[in-house]
């Protein structure tokens, strides 16, 4: 049994291992258990602690999953319409220049009815950073089809599989992005385990760096699990995701100037 001595040598301040960064609020988060948002608000969280510029990062978020990231990042949000992020974006951005401003937005939202905002932000180099969490399907709204969808998967509205001659073929987004003259750093990340998670740190920070130093938009995929629309366990869920989302959506940078 560890005497009163005993603990107070375990909790000295040299003796920590991890404490939560003080960015991310204490409410509990709603996702469902094997989520990806998670750890993508806390690495996110982190950034801007580690960064300094809590009092200069406005987020924007529009609807899906993504947009109660503004009840765990205790950081100025502003929410968007259905797919139109990159738009406030870059109205927050031009009034407020000196400002870290970023959008979090899911594949639902980005790679879909926002297709238009995010290409044409992109191409006009808006100093912002985007996180764009790709699980391949609407998490929220009932597991439909999404543009990011693989072939064969099966959702609420491809029952079968997706099929190429009904459907077309999954929407590489990321790959058209990373071919705009405007963005600066385009990169696909995961967060399944912690070397991915190091990794996809490293990369939001490299991509609010690059907006201080106006280089244009900043890019970061995140391939993400949704173990409740995809009807799997938690750990079945990584682990599809590993063996069939990795091979249509690599990890790795794609640009980087």
């Amino acid at each position: 049994m560890h005497t009163t001595m005993d603990i107070k040598d375990i909790i000295k301040p040299e003796n920590k291992v991890y404490s939560k960064t003080p960015v991310l609020l204490d409410n509990v988060m709603h996702y469902c258990p094997g989520c990806s948002h998670g750890t993508a608000h806390k690495l996110v969280a982190e950034v801007i602690e580690e960064m300094g510029i809590q009092e200069n990062t406005i987020g924007v978020s529009p609807v899906g999953c993504s947009v109660f990231a503004y009840n765990y990042v205790d950081i100025d949000w502003q929410q968007a319409a259905h797919g139109r992020a990159p738009a406030l974006a870059t109205a927050t951005k031009r009034l407020y220049p000196d400002k870290y401003v970023f959008t979090y937005q899911g594949d639902g939202d980005l790679a879909s009815i926002g297709t238009a905002e995010i290409m044409h932000a992109c191409n006009r180099g808006e100093n912002i950073v985007v996180i764009f969490i790709n699980n391949a399907i609407y998490g929220m709204t009932g597991g439909q089809m999404a543009p990011t969808t693989l072939m064969g998967m099966k959702t609420a509205t491809s029952p079968y599989g997706r099929r190429e001659d009904l459907h077309g073929k999954p929407l590489r987004i990321t790959d058209l992005i990373s071919q705009l003259e405007g963005t600066c750093y385009v990169t696909r990340q995961s967060v399944q385990n912690a070397a991915g998670a190091r990794k996809t740190k490293r990369a939001i920070r490299k991509g609010f760096e690059n907006s201080a130093k106006k280089k244009g938009t900043s890019f970061i995929e995140i391939v993400s699990s949704c173990n409740s629309g995809w009807k799997m366990s938690p750990v079945k869920a990584n682990e599809w995701m590993v063996e069939n989302m990795f091979p249509s959506y690599p990890l790795g940078d794609l640009k980087d100037i």
